[in-house]
């Protein structure tokens, strides 16, 4: 009976050791570890995005040139924009020179303004805009990574629009990951990347920005330059000529409703 015993006596103490969390050098489980280090890399990228000021971002005011690309390849010689945007929700863009083409954008509605008056956007590009809206830096900076349940992974050093970066994944409760990757010298974001399956064809797409040309704006460290890729292909890249934060703007801006004349 001894000998029986001590076999029992060791494959109990072996199941001890094998459910028990791996540990780091000064004794805190390495998950822990994992988890700190990602936190530390995001309040550092906070910090160097201007702390408070980027935080208390209530408004933008923005205008610029964008170009779009398919496969990778112009399809467009750009075309000025003008950009308000009133966190977290209300967005308003006026394109060509005269503005008088004017998406607005309120909560999960969409409308187009034109001299014709005012219609709702297709439905597939609401989707688009919506998702990418979920998906936009300051929506995981600013609401992702406070919310309950949200995860946060270290993914270690990488290389991202060619600079040398540390990797950081954000898992939010409904199990939508978003990956950044943060300058290893100046700790501001450099990518965002993330992916999605289309209901129609269920294929993953992903799509990925990279932000270059920061600039202090306000207190607001700024990227003048944002180049976006759809499965690894140049899709689009806007470029900003002048930025304004907190201007005051009126929810009137963001108003729209079908049929009636543009304002």
């Amino acid at each position: 009976m001894k000998p029986l015993l001590l076999v029992f006596l060791l494959a109990a103490l072996v199941a001890a050791q094998t459910d028990t969390p791996p540990t780091s050098p000064s004794g805190i489980p390495t998950d822990v570890v994992n988890t700190q280090k990602a936190r530390e890399l995001i309040n550092q990228a906070i910090a160097a995005l201007g702390g408070s000021a980027y935080l208390n971002i209530q408004d933008v005011s923005q205008e610029g040139r964008s170009y779009s690309f398919h496969h990778g390849e112009p399809t467009s010689v750009g075309i000025l924009y003008w950009r308000f945007y009133k966190y977290p929700d209300k967005d308003r863009v006026e394109v060509t020179k005269q503005r008088d083409v004017v998406y607005v954008y309120d909560g999960n509605r969409g409308y187009e303004v034109t001299y014709k008056g005012t219609r709702a956007v297709e439905e597939k590009d609401l989707v688009n805009f919506l998702r990418r809206r979920h998906y936009a830096l300051d929506q995981i900076l600013r609401n992702w990574i406070n919310a309950p349940k949200t995860a946060l992974f270290y993914e270690g050093s990488a290389v991202a629009a060619d600079k040398p970066a540390e990797q950081v994944t954000v898992l939010n409760a409904n199990n939508e990951g978003v990956t950044l990757y943060f300058d290893s010298y100046t700790h501001l974001p450099v990518k965002k990347s993330f992916s999605w399956r289309d209901p129609s064809d269920k294929e993953r797409n992903r799509e990925e920005e990279i932000y270059d040309n920061y600039r202090p704006v306000q207190g607001v460290m700024t990227p003048y330059r944002v180049t976006g890729f759809y499965n690894g292909d140049m899709s689009s890249q806007r470029f900003l000529n002048s930025v304004t934060y907190n201007k005051g703007l009126s929810d009137s801006m963001f108003d729209a409703t079908v049929g009636a004349p543009p304002k």
